[in-house]
């Protein structure tokens, strides 16, 4: 009898665990057959917080911020934004950072140099992805673009300058170029330098006029009246703020406007090559994504803008006393059909 009860005994304890293992086979299973090791529901359910900074109002970087955010949603991330403008004024830049050093934010998103630096000067410890930053060693931001070892990362939109500046030659004749900046920017300053190197190897002088603020610019670009024969304004957040005064002064006085982005020719320049700034947006949201579902930032590597595109509007560029070749439309990706506003 003894023997007899040992045996059921064991028999009931097997029958336990087998059962408590289907149980918890049943709970951990998936109606897809899936793994077992899915998303953790805090991850999945959580609405993140995200503070985004942007150094000014302009048609590219607002494009920065929608592609962004179109991309964060395409992830499957869901999130609630503070949206911050400094509209062209570091030391509103600077009060955002601070506040947003002070809040529960999951992750801040600053768009353009001056506006990332703040964010960076803020906080070490939220994460920073920031998008159309020219130089970003040069700006102090990471150290290793492959491996950012602080809680910064993020996409460059480094412009190459030499497309833009052999343009110039739609200028029969054409010795000197303008050189439109503001000299407080890094990400400028970077850029004057290599155009400055570029213009000399393509036989140009690149003369240079700066503006601190927008209400410069006109001013600035005024400056440059008989000594260039062409402008360029390439990655400037504060001559971008003030483009319509440059095309005024461009169409006034015969003087060809070259940019470093498509947004810059819809408003009025002859023509630009850059890149669709919602896609560099989308690079930065995927990098975002990566961080918020636990990616650390020193594995989010930075990454630069890609597809290069040709924009040219053929109505701004006569107004500026140019006529562009049809083989030069025919390479564009964009062609601008809208007339500039007249010159008053």
């Amino acid at each position: 009898m003894s023997r007899a009860y040992k045996i059921i005994g064991s028999v009931a304890v097997l029958l336990a665990l087998a059962v408590s293992a289907a149980l918890l086979a049943a709970c951990g299973s998936s109606s897809s057959g899936g793994s077992t090791t899915s998303a953790s529901p805090s991850t999945a359910a959580k609405t993140y917080k995200i503070g985004v900074t942007q150094i000014v109002t302009h048609p590219a970087l607002d494009a920065c911020v929608q592609g962004f955010k179109d991309q964060l949603k395409a992830e499957g991330i869901k999130a609630t934004y503070d949206d911050q403008n400094a509209e062209g004024d570091m030391a509103t830049a600077t009060s955002i950072a601070q506040k947003f050093a002070g809040e529960d934010l999951d992750l801040i998103f600053s768009v353009a140099t001056p506006t990332s630096q703040a964010c960076a000067k803020a906080t070490t410890t939220i994460p920073i992805v920031f998008d159309a930053v020219t130089d970003p060693v040069g700006a102090g931001l990471v150290k290793n673009l492959s491996a950012p070892a602080a809680n910064v990362t993020g996409t460059s939109d480094m412009q190459p300058v030499k497309p833009i500046l052999q343009l110039v030659q739609l200028v029969p004749g054409a010795k000197a170029v303008g050189a439109l900046y503001n000299a407080g920017e890094s990400n400028s300053v970077f850029l004057v330098n290599q155009e400055e190197k570029v213009a000399k190897q393509l036989g140009y002088t690149l003369v240079k006029a700066t503006a601190s603020n927008s209400s410069e610019v006109q001013a600035a670009a005024q400056s440059l009246v008989g000594k260039v024969q062409a402008i360029t304004v390439i990655g400037d957040n504060t001559i971008v703020s003030a483009l319509e005064s440059v095309i005024k002064v461009c169409q006034q006085n015969k003087i060809l406007l070259l940019a470093g982005d498509p947004d810059s020719v819809k408003r009025g320049a002859a023509a630009a090559f850059g890149f669709d700034y919602a896609d560099i947006g989308k690079q930065a949201g995927a990098q975002a994504a990566k961080i918020l579902t636990g990616t650390p930032v020193k594995d989010v590597p930075v990454e630069f803008a890609k597809n290069l595109q040709l924009t040219v509007n053929p109505a701004a560029a006569k107004s500026m006393g140019v006529t562009l070749p049809q083989s030069l439309i025919d390479k564009a990706q964009t062609v601008v059909t809208a007339s500039p506003s007249p010159s008053t």
